[in-house]
């Protein structure tokens, strides 16, 4: 029996066995038990509150770095709707985002205010609440740089409004308990001129076309680099890959990227458990080849399809 009859009221939607492969940027994976689409904060928050403890509860943000297995997600996915994709300018060089707002879009509005220190944003893919929560970035910026504060609920639904460093951010991570559901970010930039910024926005965007393959279906990294930016002689996860002669290298529809060769791609045809077995064929060997561990930069989610 679905989980739906020990779920509570709500405004949103209610949706069992829903397909969650197209919501995600690699396109595979099982349907959720239950998916839930809340109308607003209140919502979620009082749907948090009623719902036992013992009923399974996660987010799904954007789905750009996420793989959700083959044989679906149990109990209840939350996927943000259009109410907590909001962005606007809330004083001096400030922007308000919803946790459902796209990172891009976050960038383009700082850009139209005249707010720079935010173009790494188009160079990150997926949504304001997984940056918050992965502690996203690139060429140099990352999103505690910028981060004034966050407005989560944790599973009880309590609305809980947190500074930076009560994150514990580092590299690519943050402390953050794994039950809160990020719906809000407050960040923080500098006065520039917009036709300066836009520049430096097309230059992030220009050169991940030319470096990453941004048309395939990907997730964006796949694995964390092993040691954080700044380190002298930083050892980079895309070296070690191709390094362990798995650039290319397939499995079913899976393998990593030609171009680019911490990325994996679905090349269309690749099921969940083909790009898994890709990236852990790639950890064992570097493992037994240098003796580095790598970790997953993909979150990884559901349970694995029954044969």
């Amino acid at each position: 029996m679905s989980v739906t009859h020990r779920l509570p009221p709500v405004r949103g939607k209610l949706i069992e066995n829903a397909p969650l492969a197209d919501m995600t940027w690699l396109r595979v994976g099982g349907p959720a038990e239950v998916l839930f689409l809340p109308a607003d904060e209140a919502d979620l928050a009082n749907f948090l509150a009623e719902t036992s403890d013992d009923v399974p509860v996660q987010i799904l943000g954007a789905g750009s770095n996420t793989l959700v297995r083959d044989g679906g997600v149990p109990g209840v996915v939350v996927r943000l709707t259009a109410a907590f994709a909001k962005v606007e300018a809330v004083g001096e060089n400030r922007l308000k985002a919803g946790a459902a707002a796209l990172d891009k879009k976050v960038a383009q509005t700082a850009a139209k205010e005249g707010i720079a220190g935010l173009e790494f944003f188009t160079g990150v893919p997926g949504a304001i609440g997984g940056a918050i929560r992965m502690n996203a970035g690139c060429y140099g910026t990352e999103t505690c740089d910028v981060l004034v504060e966050a407005v989560a609920l944790d599973r009880m639904g309590r609305r809980l409004i947190v500074q930076p460093d009560e994150l514990g951010y580092a590299y690519r991570h943050s402390e953050a308990p794994d039950d809160w559901i990020f719906v809000e970010a407050t960040i923080q930039g500098t006065a520039d001129d917009p036709a300066a910024i836009d520049a430096r926005m097309a230059e992030i965007t220009s050169r991940r076309e030319e470096t990453q393959p941004i048309r395939e279906k990907t997730s964006g990294s796949t694995f964390k680099n092993p040691d954080p930016p700044g380190t002298p002689d930083q050892r980079k996860a895309w070296k070690l890959i191709d390094q362990t002669g798995w650039r290319g290298k397939r499995i079913g529809g899976a393998r990593f990227s030609e171009q680019h060769a911490n990325f994996l791609i679905n090349d269309g045809t690749a099921s969940a458990a083909d790009l898994e077995a890709v990236g852990e064929g790639a950890l064992a060997d570097i493992k037994s080849a240098t003796g580095i561990d790598l970790h997953w930069e993909v979150r990884r989610i559901g349970v694995e399809k029954a044969s």
